[in-house]
């Protein structure tokens, strides 16, 4: 049953402080992390809450990303609720224990302001640092806004702590553009959440009165089966994805899906971008709409596992997709987002054409003109019958 208003709190907040309103009600174990922006908010408000006496959990302030995941993985395999955030660099130097959480199936909740990576330095929002981990076998979600990265954080915990799934999961926000900026967000009261939510059941806890190894050496006797476990956990994500966020939905009326779909119905040309490139998105499809053009959009929220069916039906009988993304593969036949969309419609029996524009690296900013002048591109390359591999839009000649 859906939360009546009144009992719905109601704040301007960024989206790093509704992520760390998200842990708050979460109810963790243990917040280890290790501050780097566009990230540190989310800890410091965390950490606010832990001085004031508002939360019970342990923060450990660790000397170094790699640490920060290190703890995170030691304290989810004693049975505890964790989290941590990062960006950037701080995630690439999470690297190894990326790999390391995935495949000791720790269900860790990992908030990242996704930023570009160096060098030269930058701060800004791209998407590299999300793209740089799409094989370590987290979850991946990307958010358009403050509210969906509330709740989407909370979801997190249900979606990995899953029986079914006991995988870590990625909760993405632009680094900036979404991370600090204000916009409205509602709260559900703390019962609901701590109901929803609920209290973590780990299936095999270390315990020294049973002591058991995890994470041992594994040669070619068993390594392969670790693995093929492992995959075929991240195949079900799609499936409890679904359900946790039915309930979540009868709760608050709201549900965002593996992606979003935006009057792709009839659309000649589907724009498909990520984060909140997809709300630009949409408001250009508006004004094409208006010119007589169809336009359509998908914003993709679940990048990792890769809806690949969902989006060729999503797809249909459109001339041409767009693929907006904020990432690079160097020396790639493409990029990583273009690169799952024509696998996923490799196999159409009408195969659009798909055209990779690479927009926004470093926090570029990619305005309604710059989707314009893609799909004025992507018309041109119909016309011909042959599109380039890729391209980049908004870079100084």
């Amino acid at each position: 049953m859906t939360v009546s208003k009144d009992k719905i709190t109601v704040e301007g907040l960024t989206g790093d402080a509704a992520i760390a309103h998200a842990l708050k009600q979460a109810n963790l174990d243990v917040l280890a992390a290790y501050p780097i922006t566009p990230q540190t908010i989310i800890v410091e408000d965390y950490q606010r809450f832990a001085a004031d006496g508002e939360v019970n959990a342990a923060v450990i302030p660790v000397e170094s990303e790699h640490s920060a995941m290190s703890a995170c993985v030691g304290a989810s395999a004693v049975g505890g609720r964790v989290a941590t955030a990062s960006a950037s660099a701080g995630l690439a130097l999470m690297w190894e224990i990326l790999y390391v959480a995935a495949s000791m199936r720790m269900p860790i909740v990992f908030t990242v302001a996704n930023r570009a990576l160096s060098g030269p330095i930058n701060i800004h929002n791209d998407h590299s640092d999300g793209m740089g981990m799409r094989d370590s076998g987290f979850i991946q979600l990307y958010c358009q806004s403050c509210q969906e990265a509330y709740d989407t954080t909370l979801m997190a915990f249900r979606l990995a702590e899953h029986h079914d799934v006991l995988l870590p999961v990625m909760v993405g926000i632009d680094g900036f553009i979404l991370s600090h900026n204000v916009e409205r967000v509602e709260m559900l009261p703390d019962d609901v959440v701590e109901k929803f939510v609920g209290v973590r059941d780990p299936v095999q806890p270390l315990n020294p009165d049973k002591p058991l190894t995890m994470g041992p050496l594994a040669l070619t006797d068993y390594y392969f089966e670790f693995k093929e476990q492992q995959d075929r956990a991240i195949n079900r994500v799609p499936k409890v994805y679904k359900e946790v966020e039915a309930e979540f939905e009868k709760i608050t009326g709201r549900k965002y899906g593996l992606f979003e779909t935006y009057k792709t119905e009839d659309a000649d040309i589907i724009i498909l971008a990520m984060s909140t490139m997809g709300g630009t998105a949409k408001v250009v499809a508006d004004v094409l709409r208006e010119k007589g053009e169809k336009v359509g959009v998908i914003r993709l929220k679940m990048f990792r596992p890769f809806p690949a069916e969902d989006i060729a039906k999503a797809v249909g009988n459109a001339k041409a997709v767009a693929v907006f993304e904020k990432a690079m593969s160097f020396g790639g036949a493409t990029h990583p987002l273009a690169l799952e969309v024509r696998t996923a419609l490799y196999e159409a029996k009408e195969r659009p054409m798909v055209v990779d524009f690479v927009v926004g690296l470093g926090g570029r900013d990619v305005p309604p003109i710059t989707f314009v002048e893609g799909i004025e591109k992507t018309k041109e390359y119909l016309k011909a019958g042959k599109a380039p591999k890729y391209e980049t839009l908004g870079v100084r000649k």
